[in-house]
């Protein structure tokens, strides 16, 4: 093959790069297309970063500037305060008791909500009959509403027209007025966030199970070892990975409750069931003290990181054995 002059170029000789119609190397050509791809990809993004921005950047800014102030929900405006307000929920009687109220409900319902779980879990992995049935049975609540779930419970703890009462009346045991009482009205919130919340977490266990290999159960029945040993050994070891996972998610919605509560027992009877949301949400909207409820707000918040934090290094630690 010759060129237009007729000579042919030698065989080793380099072939000059491919250009565009404007003049462009191929390499040029390239950057072109990265950089158009890119640019499709942000416009792509783009409602999805300006909702992000929208709804939680820009409001997680706003509201740490509130705290800093005396905004009051009247329309009054006192100025940037500093940490005043922040000073005043440390020395608040009602912000440690509404912790600690808090701290307990997370006590008293992630333990239970990763027990019942488990048991569930095992119980219709192992091959219950009419295991569609338990599975349905196990979820569905969670697929409640809170608002239907609560007034659900309302009904069965009245004391005087409640399904619970009334089959204790059966045996001839007068039931308490559980959502009353000062003994027992955290109890019975956990008792309804868990029959509430528990299918969650079975799925979670239930999907684990599953995967476990069947040959560990194989070799270790080959070896003798009894459905006991074999849960011991195999099963819960296993399963570690995703039990702390279900108490870490757990325990984060148990420090954010604020539903039921309110739903149920207003905070009451004297404050004994009152979670640190539900007295943000009284102070800001209530006592129309917006700065200050900013600011009990972050106190909050800051230890719900904490806790995400410990999770954090808890789950590399055993990345870094594992």
């Amino acid at each position: 093959m010759t060129t237009t002059e007729g000579l042919a170029p030698p065989s080793g000789a380099a072939r000059p790069a491919p250009t565009s119609a404007d003049g462009a190397s191929s390499s040029e050509l390239r950057r072109r297309r990265r950089r158009a791809d890119n640019l499709r990809g942000w416009l792509y993004c783009l409602p999805f970063l300006a909702a992000f921005v929208l709804f939680l950047i820009w409001p997680t800014i706003y509201g740490f500037w509130m705290s800093l102030t005396g905004t009051s929900l009247a329309g009054t405006k006192t100025g940037f305060v500093g940490l005043e307000n922040y000073a005043e929920a440390f020395s608040d009687p009602y912000v440690w008791s509404s912790l600690l109220n808090t701290v307990w409900f997370t006590v008293l319902s992630a333990v239970p909500l990763v027990i019942v779980a488990l048991v569930f879990a095992v119980l219709v992995n192992i091959g219950l009959p009419g295991q569609w049935f338990w599975r349905l049975s196990f979820f569905m609540p969670y697929l409640l509403a809170s608002t239907v779930a609560s007034q659900f419970w309302v009904w069965m703890y009245n004391p005087q027209l409640g399904l619970i009462n009334t089959v204790l009346g059966w045996f001839g045991i007068t039931g308490p007025a559980w959502l009353q009482d000062p003994n027992l009205a955290m109890l019975a919130v956990v008792v309804m966030t868990v029959w509430w919340t528990v299918g969650f977490n079975f799925l979670l266990y239930l999907t684990a199970l599953q995967n476990i290999p069947d040959h560990l159960y194989e070799a270790a029945a080959l070896d003798g070892a009894g459905r006991w040993r074999r849960l011991v050994s195999i099963t819960l070891p296993q399963l570690a990975p995703t039990t702390v996972l279900v108490l870490v998610l757990q325990m984060l919605a148990s420090l954010k409750v604020f539903d039921q509560i309110y739903q149920m027992t207003d905070g009451g009877p004297g404050g004994d069931t009152r979670p640190i949301l539900l007295y943000v949400y009284e102070v800001g909207f209530t006592g129309y003290r917006l700065g200050y409820a900013s600011a009990i707000s972050y106190i909050f918040f800051f230890l719900i990181i904490i806790v995400s934090i410990a999770y954090m290094v808890i789950s590399s630690r055993r990345s870094v054995k594992a």
